[in-house]
């Protein structure tokens, strides 16, 4: 299934959001162009994945990292390393790094401002300050802050990670996992194992156990973590900001002002 939505613009930003099967995809760019390219990358990339998958269903279904042959496409590649880096399985980092992807693809047409998400999964790279919201399910803090990606952020990637929100496979018990990176495909794959990570009946044992988890990851840079009403946080992150206005508010701006990132 696959449907389409008019390019909306304003600041000279535009901006495009399609659901594609099971994946809801946003492009944000100063350029249309960069915007077509993006959704033909996606669709160009997914297609590859999808018949590599045929032949090689342990890459859907295995749990831990795979190695992959030489000849597999670059999406299959780009995301078993990355879940080679956070030792989970390769699907973990796959929207993360069709994301980068199309990122390239923008980038290449000459866009200075670049930002594609992919079910949550943020890459991004721009000459313009951008502003990400973050949604946490039924949290308290939900919808209630975010973060301002300033120019020595870019490029960046973003994931978040939920064991209450998300339908993806996770054993942990966090409400919120945020890993920043250099790339969408590495967040991708961090969040998934930090948020794994963070279980047991002590909060805070958990917490740092999901911190630690993020800190030996190679290529993140920070993490966030809530769980109920407590947040931990370790390394770099791009400033937090607090979010004014209800949830609804929140994922109906303009993406140039607030982005919703959705675990």
């Amino acid at each position: 299934m696959e449907t389409n939505s008019h390019i909306s613009s304003e600041r000279g930003i535009y901006r495009l959001r399609r659901i594609i099967e099971q994946s809801n995809i946003l492009v944000l760019s100063d350029r249309t162009k960069a915007i077509e390219v993006a959704f033909e990358s996606f669709l160009e990339n997914r297609r590859q994945l999808v018949d590599y998958i045929r032949f090689h269903p342990e890459y859907e279904y295995s749990l831990i990292p795979l190695e992959v042959e030489l000849s597999a496409p670059r999406v299959a590649k780009i995301a078993a390393e990355a879940s080679k880096n956070a030792e989970v399985g390769p699907m973990a980092a796959v929207p993360g790094a069709l994301a980068d992807l199309a990122l390239e693809e923008m980038m290449a047409v000459g866009a200075s401002v670049c930002l594609v998400e992919n079910g949550g999964e943020v890459s991004a790279r721009s000459c313009r300050p951008l502003r990400v919201g973050v949604y946490t399910g039924g949290t308290g803090l939900s919808g209630k802050f975010g973060f301002l990606l300033e120019q020595e952020d870019f490029p960046i990637g973003i994931s978040t990670s939920s064991a209450t929100v998300s339908h993806a496979i996770n054993f942990g018990q966090s409400d919120a996992t945020v890993v920043f990176a250099d790339g969408a495909a590495t967040a991708d794959a961090a969040a998934t194992a930090v948020s794994n990570s963070v279980n047991g009946k002590d909060v805070t044992v958990s917490l740092h156990k999901g911190l630690n988890t993020a800190k030996g990851i190679r290529g993140v840079r920070g993490a966030l973590i809530i769980r109920g009403e407590n947040v931990g946080t370790i390394g770099v992150m791009p400033k937090i900001l607090s979010v004014e206005g209800s949830l609804d508010e929140l994922f109906e701006a303009d993406l140039y002002d607030t982005l919703p990132v959705k675990s």
